[in-house]
């Protein structure tokens, strides 16, 4: 309940401002109460340390790659074949590993992502049964049923050394160890090749990070090709090996290093891939390279292959090949895409001192919406990432429609969206493209080159990628329909229940999206707009990416770094949005009024005097009016206190002279505190949602004017769960609101205001309609049926009918 009531405040004026004034609101917490961070560990401001890893030459305290950091490294050399009869990859690869850990090895792990695919796989094992009832769609139908009859995972032919000997290995689902001839010695290096060949999964039917989609008019595929060859898993300082299986959902950690990749397609397939194209000579006509070269400094996107030409290519079909030669530096993966179907745009894009070419590939069933958007987004992704982190450092940069709606590896994405058949496009599809486009390109800071762990941390790329997602949305147009950034879009989530702590493994996540990719970026944009503010945060934001740019961060040397930055205690806030699921509620509980009482009795007496003529009489007053009275038939009983001299707030002389007394003996700003009539408004806070988060305030005023204040979360510090606040006026105040531009994701608006705001609920009048039983229907169906059959009959009497000849 809130109450607005007016008490004096200072009763004891005499004594009270002969020290400090404010003493008993000061010391209603007490200073010598203990301190909570060092007795109990479910405070929400104790410190975080003890959780995370102690600081040490690999990682420091700042939160920064220390003076023994380390990181291992492996070299591609892959020969790749597509076979477009079958859908089948037949691949061999060399592999260069570098031991740069002070760690013996005896043996390397090696991922095998496509055996997530196998029947007896881990993934197809621990999947839990859909919903059957009451129905389930076709498309579904059709994925349960190909996934359980596909023929997927590796085989591998070989593994062996580099002279050709043959090496032990072991396959344990998604990962295969090979044992090594002898140990690896710190600096020091191993090669192993293995020959291999597995598959393509329909994307369009199961589920999956790529695959193929095939056009049943024109008989042609799109491939989309990744997780398509033996990967080496990382080892770290901190976690050893990472080898935990593939169950889809959690994605990848690899190692940087430098790739040649050759691969082999039909001669009139268009390919693309990670890297730059070593042998255009050999696979483009010469008009094709022409115009990419013009697209190098064109302003806006220049078509590479046209529409028609990749029209006309849909047809073709020879029994010869090309192979298509990339090269990449210091990337983590690598992906490709193949199709006859391609067209190709290409735009130079400057990146500091350097041209990057943004490069789109799409059939023409994706006209007119992807020439129109894809290129364009990719150009202002690298602008706006490349401010808030550093500059994109790769020469190219790619977006493909296919098959899987979105998908990032370094250089190249995998996005979906497409126009009707008609070429029209709804909203939602062309923002959902933009914001594709945006978000699998911007994967390519986060995290392919801050190379975190995504099988163990998802948000470590999924979230901050989304945060500067919503970022450039909101500089590609005004009122850009962003669906995650903005508080208000995580509230149902928050509230809702059912959730585990961002800092969960990537396959125990419930609620995948909104926990690893809405939270997260919630809580960063939190961070910036209403705790640390945009300059604070975005100079740590970049510190961060720049200390860990093309090295492996850990969560903790996230938030060291930001805290380090800052210059701002925030383990709070991990605490609160990170490591916890309670949400945010704050809720008005009460407010009070407070006014100096000067101790004039002659101002008193007048005030009270006021005070009484305004008091509305009780009912029963108002119905005694008029009441016969025994002392007005008694004239004999009255006496002194019922005669017209008697005045209950008549102020003695003595009072007088008593206050002038007072008066004489203060100072000057003494008693020109006594006359101030400032408000002094308590105002009680209670957090009912348990997140501790700051109260941002404003105060509305009686002359028509408001004010903005915000309180740290540090208010809260002493006590979680409710706290008072004075706010101190010479206004009179007759609103409050919390959160009134929705900045901390507030579930609960209801208790934000004071006085208390009724908000509606709505409810729809409807109209008693009769249903037909099972009789009236019959017979509507056969007096339908009646009329189609007239119908027939007529339209055969008009066909025999003969044209008369002229």
């Amino acid at each position: 309940m809130i109450l607005n009531c007016t008490r004096p405040l200072l009763a004891a004026i005499c004594v009270s401002f002969c020290s400090c004034c404010w003493m008993p609101l000061a010391t209603a917490q007490s200073p010598e109460a203990p301190n909570r961070k060092h007795q109990d560990p479910s405070d929400k401001f104790a410190q975080l340390d003890p959780w995370w890893p102690t600081p040490g030459d690999q990682r420091i305290a700042s939160g920064a790659p220390g003076p023994a950091y380390w990181q291992q490294r492996a070299d591609y050399e892959i020969d790749v074949t597509l076979d477009d009869q079958t859908q089948r990859i037949i691949g061999s690869a060399r592999i260069d590993y570098h031991n740069q850990s002070p760690h013996t090895l005896s043996y390397v792990w090696v991922q095998l992502d496509q055996n997530r695919f196998r029947s007896d796989a881990d993934d197809a094992l621990t999947e839990t049964a859909p919903s059957l009832q009451p129905r389930i769609s076709f498309s579904h139908m059709k994925s349960i049923l190909a996934r359980r009859s596909f023929d997927g995972g590796y085989r591998i032919k070989s593994v062996t050394d580099a002279q050709g000997k043959p090496l032990p290995h072991k396959i344990a689902g998604t990962m295969m160890r090979i044992d090594l001839p002898e140990p690896l010695a710190p600096e020091t290096g191993t090669q192993f090749v293995i020959d291999y060949s597995y598959n393509i999964v329909n994307g369009k039917t199961i589920r999956a990070r790529s695959g193929y989609e095939f056009f049943e008019e024109d008989k042609n595929h799109i491939y989309e090709i990744a997780q398509w060859f033996p990967r080496v898993a990382s080892y770290t300082d901190f976690g050893g090996w990472q080898n935990k299986p593939f169950l889809g959902r959690g994605e990848f950690t690899l190692e940087l290093g430098d790739y040649r990749v050759r691969i082999t397609a039909p001669s009139e397939m268009v390919v693309t891939a990670t890297g730059t194209l070593t042998n255009s000579e050999e696979v483009l006509t010469p008009q094709w390279r022409e115009r990419l070269e013009r697209a190098k400094t064109a302003d806006k996107p220049v078509f590479v292959v046209t529409p028609e030409e990749a029209k006309a290519n849909e047809s073709v079909r020879t029994e010869t090949t090309k192979t298509w030669t990339f090269d990449a530096k210091n990337v983590r993966d690598f992906a490709f895409a193949a199709s006859r179907k391609f067209i190709w745009d290409a735009m130079g894009t400057e990146v500091g001192s350097d041209t990057v070419m943004a490069m789109s590939f799409y059939p023409n069933e994706a006209e007119p919406l992807w020439s129109k958007y894809s290129t364009e987004a990719i150009a202002h992704t690298l602008d706006v990432y490349g401010r808030y982190s550093f500059e994109y450092p790769y020469e190219v940069a790619i977006s493909v429609n296919g098959p899987v709606y979105g998908m990032e590896y370094p250089m190249i994405c995998f996005n979906g969206p497409r126009p009707e058949d008609d070429g029209t496009y709804s909203k939602a599809t062309k923002y959902g493209l933009i914001s594709v486009v945006i978000h699998e390109v911007g994967h390519n800071f986060f995290p392919m080159i801050v190379n975190s762990d995504e099988r163990q941390w998802t948000w470590m790329d999924e979230g901050l990628n989304t945060f500067l997602q919503y970022l450039a949305e909101q500089e590609w147009e005004e009122g850009y329909p962003s669906r995650r950034g903005d508080p208000e879009k995580i509230v149902a989530y928050m509230r809702g229940g059912n959730q585990r702590p961002i800092m969960t493994g990537s396959e125990e996540i419930l609620q995948f999206g909104n926990n690893a990719y809405g939270k997260p970026a919630t809580a960063l944009n939190i961070l910036r707009e209403t705790i640390l503010g945009r300059e604070l945060f975005d100079f740590a934001f970049r510190e961060y990416a720049r200390r860990w740019k093309f090295k492996r961060p850990t969560p903790s040397d996230f938030f060291r770094t930001m805290e380090d930055a800052s210059a701002i205690d925030l383990d709070w806030f991990w605490r609160g949005w990170f490591y916890g699921t309670e949400h945010v509620d704050i809720a008005i509980d009460d407010v009070e009024l407070y006014q100096i009482d000067s101790g004039d009795p002659d101002e008193k007496a007048e005030r009270e005097r006021q005070e009484k003529d305004r008091r509305e009489p009780t009912l029963s007053e108002t119905r005694n009016e008029g009441l016969k009275r025994r002392i007005d038939w008694q004239p004999g009983l009255k006496d002194f206190y019922n005669s017209p001299e008697y005045d209950e707030l008549k102020v003695e002389e003595e009072d007088r002279k008593s206050f002038q007394k007072f008066l004489d003996g203060l100072t000057s700003d003494e008693r020109a505190l006594l006359r101030r009539t400032t408000n002094f408004y308590v105002v009680d806070f209670r957090n009912v949602g348990g997140l501790v988060m700051p109260i941002v305030l404003r105060v509305h005023y009686a002359d028509s004017t408001s004010e903005m204040m915000q309180f740290p979360a540090q208010i809260w510090r002493h006590n979680s769960k409710q706290v008072g606040k004075l706010i101190v006026t010479d206004k009179e105040i007759v609103r409050l609101e919390l959160d009134p531009r929705r900045q901390t994701a507030d579930t609960d608006e209801s208790n934000n205001h004071w006085p208390e705001k009724l908000v509606p609920s709505r409810f729809k009048l409807f109209k008693d309609e009769k249903k037909k039983n099972a009789m009236q229907k019959a017979a509507q169906d056969e007096k339908q049926a009646d009329k189609e059959n007239g119908a027939e009959e007529k339209k055969s009497d008009d066909d025999d009918k003969v044209e008369p000849v002229e």
